[in-house]
């Protein structure tokens, strides 16, 4: 799928699972998720369902952050064996997942620049900003997301699930291209056929376009009104 419908999933994806998880624990972990918790939470998964793609030159989350992701994308190519190839692994969503949790366990101030990356890869993913004008379209993604990542920690936002939710979100990404043509090696490295190749539909065509991502946008609606109280949230007048 595109970079717009795979953060779309993210959030989607999110937001399905928070009536599931609240006021459970899991792995010592405690889920009280409040609306801090939800944005932030649907934030990452987007940012984190966009992660897989680091391995592709021209994909979204390559271009967010100009050389040090293309750099980063070089690498992770080359390391994990091309394009939909390790980064589109459980073994790469393990690991993900085991170093950010490992990070939001050492550092706030790590947790804090993670949240930010991955709110940034987000709003780009979602269509936030100039496609026309990248210096600009730049300019105006790290204010949005610097505005966000600070509101959401001057709300004392909980991270302690972070490691979780980026597992998840990148997780995500795999159902999404397991359902188009190319499919994906979520077995990889001990098996390397593609789950799902020449089954699904063509990415970024009519099924996509006219299916899919309106169907996921309905998705955050239907979510933003069922989790949100808004008569609690919107100021009164």
């Amino acid at each position: 799928m595109m970079g717009h419908s795979h953060a779309l999933s993210g959030v989607v994806g999110w937001m399905a699972v928070v009536p599931l998880v609240q006021g459970t624990e899991f792995l010592g972990l405690s889920f009280d998720l409040g609306p801090g918790e939800i944005i932030a939470g649907s934030l990452v998964c987007a940012g984190a369902a966009l992660l897989p793609d680091v391995d592709h030159k021209s994909a979204t989350v390559t271009k967010t952050y100009g050389k040090a992701t293309e750099i980063l994308s070089d690498i992770l190519n080359w390391a994990f064996g091309g394009h939909r190839m390790g980064t589109h692994s459980f073994f790469f969503a393990i690991l993900m997942g085991v170093l950010v949790q490992a990070l939001a366990l050492w550092s706030e101030l790590a947790v804090q620049i993670f949240v930010f990356l991955l709110v940034g890869i987000a709003l780009q993913g979602l269509g936030f900003g100039m496609d026309k004008n990248r210096t600009a379209s730049g300019i105006i993604n790290a204010l949005a997301t610097a505005a966000i990542t600070l509101t959401l920690y001057s709300v004392g936002v909980n991270y302690t699930w972070l490691g979780l939710a980026v597992a998840f979100g990148v997780v995500l990404h795999f159902f999404g291209d397991m359902i188009t043509k190319m499919g994906v090696p979520i077995f990889w490295p001990f098996w390397k056929k593609r789950v799902g190749q020449g089954k699904g539909f063509v990415t970024n065509g009519p099924v996509e376009q006219k299916v899919v991502t309106p169907l996921l946008t309905i998705g955050v609606i239907i979510g933003s009104v069922y989790l949100f109280d808004w008569p609690t949230i919107l100021p009164d007048h």
